[in-house]
This record gives structure tokens, C-alpha cells and sequence, in this order.
């Protein structure tokens, strides 16, 4: 895999002609920069240079705060000018923590990695799956997420060919979760979610979720799938085939 292509193709399909993620979303590019207003508010594409980068991110700042919203310049490694995460502090976004993009050719991933005993997976299709799956959720995070089980729910009525999601349930327990996002007309699939239940962390649950993800993204066509990767997510990702491609922080400014 030449990585140098496989991020040019990245940077091209996913953030330069980014599509809207959700219902209700709407894609923009403006003055170098493309960004998501809707259900999700991301700057997800920016083509800059130094001399023109503030005024940039003023410019993205007024137009979020008019709406009075909340939203995230996604800002990956590589991204010109190499200050632009300073010039965002300043600009008065906070860092979350950074991630690893990792990438991973289909072809070159196993499919055939079943659950534990006792752990079942279980697609998610209505509102009793999301609401199984967001249990799973906020207990593996140690945080509830109403509004996330909303879009969900929201996308699997009205955009059911972009997401499939799957719980998995240890008797009728939800201990883990996960969904992997389709983006019809591109090459890459995304994988989100896989948290697990402390006392069941450890067991093979979460590759075998990345396994049933892998079989989705075959079925579908898919070349490549992606992830940002959380430091304990990465070492078992790397095992399982997938590479490190750049990194990628949430610089989030709230009005």
C-alpha cells in the first residue's frame, strides 16, 4: 500500500468532496475551505497558506457563531499552513486529544473473526437496536450521548444505505457496539464506535466487530477502511492489518 496515494486519495474523496454525513446536513466551500452545517457543524477541508489563514478561521468563526453553533476544525497532520493549530488556539478553538488515522486495505483484512462464547452480534435496525447500542455505548465511555442515538436513529430511517451498526449482547446485555460508515462513490469506509464494557474488555469482541465491519465494506465494494484511532484502540488495530497515515485533532470553538 503506498500511503503517499492512499492519503491523496483520503484527503481528495473524503474531506475536498466530503458529502453530507447525515440527514439535514449541508456541505459548503468557501474561500478555501469546506465545511458541514447541519446536524454536523466541521470544518473537514482547508487549502491555506499563511498569508491568508487567519482571516480564514475568522471568517469560519463568524459564520458558525451568527448561527449560534458550536463546531470542529478537523485538522489533520499534514494541513497547510504547518501553524494552523496554533493559529486555531489563538482564534480561541480547544484541542481535544489527537487521534491516529489509520488505514487498512479490505482485501488484506481477515473477515472471518467470530465473537466469544457467550457474546452474540446482533444488527441494529430500529429504534430498540440504537437504543441497545447507546447503552452499550455509555457505559464503555462513561458518558451519555442522547443526541448521537438521535442522529443515528435519524439516518438508519431516512439514509439506511450509509451506516450499518451492530450491537453485541452477552445474553440480552449490550457489552459492546459499533458502526461502520458507507460514502457511496468513494473508495473508504469509515469504522466508529467499538467500545466495550469494562468486565468484558479483553475477550476478542471488539475484532470481531471490526471483522463484521470488514465483511460489510467487502459486500459493499469498498477498497479501504478507516478509523481515528484512540491510543488503546491503535496497538490492536495495527495487529489486525491497519497503518498509521497521519493524525487528525478536533479544534473545537464554541460561540
Amino acid at each position: 500500500m503506498d500511503l503517499d496515494v492512499v492519503l491523496a486519495l483520503f484527503d481528495r474523496q473524503m474531506r475536498r468532496e466530503a458529502r453530507p454525513d447525515g440527514p439535514g446536513v449541508r456541505v459548503e466551500r468557501v474561500d478555501g475551505v469546506v465545511r458541514q452545517t447541519g446536524e454536523s457543524n466541521t470544518v473537514v477541508w482547508s487549502d491555506l497558506d499563511e498569508a491568508g489563514a487567519d482571516t480564514a478561521i475568522a471568517a469560519q468563526v463568524r459564520h458558525f457563531s451568527a448561527l449560534g453553533l458550536e463546531f470542529e476544525w478537523k485538522l489533520y497532520g499534514h494541513d497547510r499552513p504547518a501553524d494552523l493549530g496554533r493559529r486555531l488556539r489563538a482564534a480561541g478553538f480547544v484541542p481535544d486529544p489527537a487521534e491516529t488515522l489509520m488505514v487498512a486495505p479490505v482485501s488484506g483484512l481477515s473477515a472471518d473473526v467470530r465473537p466469544p462464547d457467550g457474546v452474540r452480534l446482533v444488527p441494529v435496525t430500529d429504534a430498540a437496536g440504537v437504543e441497545l447500542l447507546m447503552e452499550a455505548h455509555d457505559q464503555a465511555f462513561g458518558e451519555a450521548r442522547p443526541e448521537l442515538g438521535r442522529q443515528l436513529l435519524d439516518r438508519l430511517t431516512r439514509e439506511p444505505d450509509t451506516m450499518v451498526a451492530v450491537v453485541a449482547l452477552a445474553g440480552d446485555r449490550p457489552v459492546s457496539g459499533a458502526r461502520i460508515d458507507l460514502t457511496p462513490g468513494t473508495e473508504f469506509a469509515g469504522l466508529w464506535g467499538g467500545g466495550t464494557v469494562a468486565a468484558w474488555r479483553g475477550r476478542g469482541i471488539y475484532q470481531a466487530l471490526v471483522a463484521y465491519r470488514v465483511r460489510v465494506a467487502a459486500e459493499r465494494g469498498y477498497g479501504y477502511l478507516q478509523v481515528d484511532a484512540a491510543d488503546q484502540s491503535r496497538p490492536i488495530l495495527r495487529r489486525l492489518g491497519f497503518t498509521p497515515l497521519t493524525t487528525t485533532t478536533p479544534y473545537i470553538y464554541r460561540p
